[in-house]
């Protein structure tokens, strides 16, 4: 079976979409959720690209 991206519904803060690339990338999503808080507050695009990502990524 491929390995598929998908929103985690276990693992999730807001949307789930941290724990989805977690469990995608196979590392821990408290540094996906890191370094997605690093993009929101030093570019500014992190936001936007999360909600896209909300929007793009199906549900488990």
């Amino acid at each position: 079976m491929p390995k598929r991206l998908t929103r985690s519904r276990t693992d999730r803060m807001i949307a789930g979409v941290c724990g989805g690339l977690g469990k995608y990338f196979d590392i821990d999503p408290v540094i996906i959720r890191l370094l997605w808080a690093i993009a929101i507050f030093a570019y500014g695009t992190g936001l936007l690209l999360y909600i896209l990502a909300w929007i793009i990524i199906p549900e488990e």
